[in-house]
């Protein structure tokens, strides 16, 4: 009896023992070999622990799926996923296995779930590699029969080979998750075309997004400069057998990746030992000029001025009617028709950041630029021509024999483009710079002049601006803005129907409304009862046509009929920064890049000038947690007053925190807990936990230093707009430590002048026009 009961204690062990081993043990060698099953529960781990293959669940999921991810990092740990092989066909439990069968295939739970090596192994081995590739080979031969380089995902790394191979037909892009959840295939895909020259697209479904432009020798065409400052190299390859981009660190402590992510971005990492963590350096598309065709045909989009589209000198709008609500879809058409009979056609030279598409383009690779003008002169379909190389050979060129279309300038142009023009417009456009030249000695002279008048001009701008600002908005024609009839405005509104409200801003109710011929608007309707008189409308008015900033919606003009006074912008359905910050779903779009640049972008609007005096009001009007203690408490507003402002914003926008004022719990107010952090050396803890690792330290620091000199209680000690906007552009500017925020005073102030109100939270009427990246 006592013998029995040993046996079976023995057995139960044994039992508890077995499955132990097979669920929990990490297989140390990084080789698998047929009749060795990996089990779930149990990894493959590289050579040098770099990475490690085996069973897991992404984010919330329940599903199994076999992967590699980064094992061991200098200087820190990071399970980041770089490859799934079920990413079609996932398992609902924690049963599965990986198995290598006898002729070189693999499988999970006995069904294939990837191309095979097509020849069959005698002693086929299967191993994780150092650098993240996962291969199949015979046990005696380093030449490898299958590998998973040839199969990814999401994910690039260095050695893997982006694109074709022109010998089997092997296609190897980049294909986004679906979710953060779930890694099967997503909206958006990275791939190589072939047609015309070689680049790559960004599709997401039967969509272009964005495009790389044509290899020019030492980088894609449409990037804006590869980084040099993270030992890595890059290369092309564009021959019979194969078209593909690669590239490679030159250091054995560097790690980097790229991938595209669920919102279609294409980003690019390295590991920074020091922190532990990875730091982006390069992400596309940035913004809305690297939108594909974002300005149609004929057309250049410059992100740094307004309007962002433009045509080509010597083209005009296919629609002029549709390009003041920023509709330029239809593009741009030529003004003289070209003569290709008489050859009489010339080219204007047109220094771009990317060259136009390329996919029904011609690259010839062994002619001069002056061989390809004139070799497109001959061909009645050419419409321009540029250098094939830009790498210091210069030989060879690119024809275009279509419409241009995705021209991009930016503050780093790299390419001359030569545009086929009507003889007509060659001479007008000559005659043009002509004329500039001829000016050009009369410009010192101007300068001397004017010198001697800048002075007294700054102590009389603060009487003058005051001043201009009174006259009457009708007679105001600098603008070109649009007077809507009444009737106009209550057929788009339904007679103001309360079903079209949108929100409620400082001085009225915005309306939604549908104009006639179909654009949508957006109607703000100052209140009656507001005390906003004429010279506040003016002020409105005036400075809102003048910024037109890219950023912000767009003012299409305004009505004035008896004491209703109405302003009508363009309508933005992307809801305001407001819903993006703080709204449960879509703060998650939000990544670090997408806020830093909000940050700039709303730097820029708030950029004014300084030419503003001191003023002092009776009336207070705003929102409380955006007000300087100077304006809440004394009525006292200036352009320092605004600086505060934005670095509420600033905070808000890293924190993805509302900066309300509760008199209850003073230390939930923003400004507080970021000064706390601030002090105690936590500073990061202020980041949205939503942005998740994929932000740059240096700049997430440097912005909350700014937010919190901005914010300073009192307003000498704050910087000017245009110093913020200098610091938000460099690097290499050192910051003074920040003081004591204006926090405490606002708490002082009397309970009645915020009773009334059960969220004190909202944007200011400036804000709550300004849109995140169209």
């Amino acid at each position: 009896m006592i013998i029995s009961k040993v046996m079976a204690q023995l057995f139960t062990g044994l039992v508890f023992l077995s499955v132990f081993f097979r669920y929990c043990y990490s297989i140390a060698a990084d080789t698998l070999s047929p009749n060795q099953p990996l089990h779930d529960g149990q990894t493959l781990v590289s050579a040098k622990e770099t990475f490690a293959l085996g069973f897991f669940s992404p984010g919330e999921s329940k599903n199994r799926y076999v992967g590699i991810w980064y094992h061991k990092l200098p200087g820190g740990q990071a399970t980041t996923v770089v490859w799934v092989a079920n990413r079609r066909s996932p398992l609902s439990g924690t049963n599965g296995s990986l198995e290598l069968n006898g002729n070189g295939s693999l499988t999970i739970n006995s069904m294939m779930f990837l191309p095979m090596p097509t020849v069959a192994l005698t002693n086929p081995v299967a191993q994780l590699l150092d650098d993240g590739n996962f291969v199949i080979r015979e046990a005696n031969s380093n030449e490898f029969a299958w590998q998973s380089f040839d199969y990814p995902t999401d994910t690039i790394l260095s050695g893997m080979k982006l694109g074709w191979d022109l010998r089997t037909g092997l296609n190897r892009n980049l294909t986004a998750w679906r979710s953060y959840d779930d890694p099967a295939p997503g909206t958006y895909v990275l791939s190589m075309d072939l047609q015309g020259i070689p680049q790559f697209n960004l599709w997401s479904g039967s969509t272009k997004k964005w495009r790389s432009g044509p290899w020019t020798g030492i980088k894609f065409s449409n990037l804006e400069e590869q980084p040099r400052t993270y030992g890595l190299s890059f290369g092309f390859v564009n021959n019979n057998d194969e078209v593909y981009y690669m590239y490679n660190t030159t250091g054995t402590q560097i790690v980097s990746r790229a991938l595209v992510d669920q919102s279609g971005m294409t980003s690019n990492f390295v590991w920074i030992e020091s922190t532990g963590m990875w730091n982006l350096f390069m992400n596309y598309p940035m913004n809305e000029c690297q939108q594909y065709s974002r300005c149609g045909t004929y057309s250049v989009c410059d992100i740094d001025v307004w309007p962002i589209c433009s045509c080509l000198q010597g083209f005009k709008p296919k629609s002029p009617q549709e390009w003041p609500f920023m509709d330029v879809s239809a593009g741009c058409e030529r003004l003289t028709e070209l003569d290709c009979k008489n050859r009489s056609d010339g080219f204007m030279v047109v220094t771009l950041a990317a060259l136009p598409e390329t996919s029904n383009a011609i690259l010839y690779t062994n002619i001069s630029l002056d061989e390809c003008g004139a070799r497109c002169l001959k061909k009645c379909s050419c419409t321009a021509y540029a250098t094939a190389n830009i790498n210091g050979a210069g030989f060879g060129c690119v024809i275009w024999v279509m419409e241009l279309i995705d021209l991009r300038m930016s503050s780093h142009p790299t390419q001359d483009v030569f545009v086929r023009l009507a003889a007509d417009d060659i001479a007008s456009i000559s005659n043009n710079y002509s004329k500039k030249n001829q000016s050009k000695s009369m410009v010192w002279i101007i300068v001397f002049s004017m010198v001697a008048l800048i002075i007294p001009l700054i102590y009389f701008c603060s009487w003058r601006k005051k001043k201009m600002i009174q006259k009457d908005i009708r007679a105001n024609g600098e603008f070109e803005l649009a007077q809507f009839q009444w009737s106009t405005l209550l057929a788009a509104t339904h007679n103001f129907a309360t079903t079209n409200i949108l929100g409620k801003g400082g001085f009225g109710l915005v309306y939604k409304g549908k104009l006639s011929e179909g654009h949508e608007i957006a109607i703000k309707r100052l209140s009656r009862s507001s005390t906003q008189g004429i010279d506040e409308f003016e002020n409105e008015v005036t400075f809102i046509a003048k910024l037109q900033h890219r950023n912000l919606v767009r003012l299409l003009g305004y009505c004035i009929k008896g004491d209703e006074k109405i302003l009508v912008y363009e309508y933005m359905p992307n809801g305001s920064l407001d819903g993006f910050l703080f709204g449960k779903e879509e703060g998650d779009h939000l990544d670090w890049q997408t806020r830093f640049h909000i940050i700039e972008d709303f730097g820029l609007a708030r950029n004014f000038g300084d030419c503003d005096t001191m003023i002092k009001t009776k009336r207070v009007v705003g929102t409380y947690g955006y007000m300087a203690p100077e304006y809440a408490l004394d009525g006292i507003f200036s352009t320092k007053s605004d600086v505060f402002s934005f670095g509420v914003l600033i905070l808000e926008v890293i924190s993805g925190q509302r900066n309300r004022i509760l008199l209850s719990n003073p230390h939930l107010y923003l400004l507080g807990k970021a000064w706390r952090l601030w002090n105690e050396g936590k500073v990061l803890d202020l980041l949205d936990p939503l942005i998740g690792n994929s932000f740059s330290m240096t700049q997430v620091m440097r912005c909350i230093n700014i937010g919190l000199l901005c914010v300073q209680e009192k307003p000498e000690d704050r910087p000017s707009m245009a110093s913020v906007v200098v610091m938000l552009s460099n690097d290499d500017t050192p910051f003074p430590e920040p003081k004591e925020p204006g926090f405490k005073a606002i708490f002082s102030t009397k309970h009645d002048a915020v009773s009334n109100q059960n969220d004190l939270h909202t944007y200011n009427d400036i804000t709550l026009t300004e849109q995140i990246g169209r």
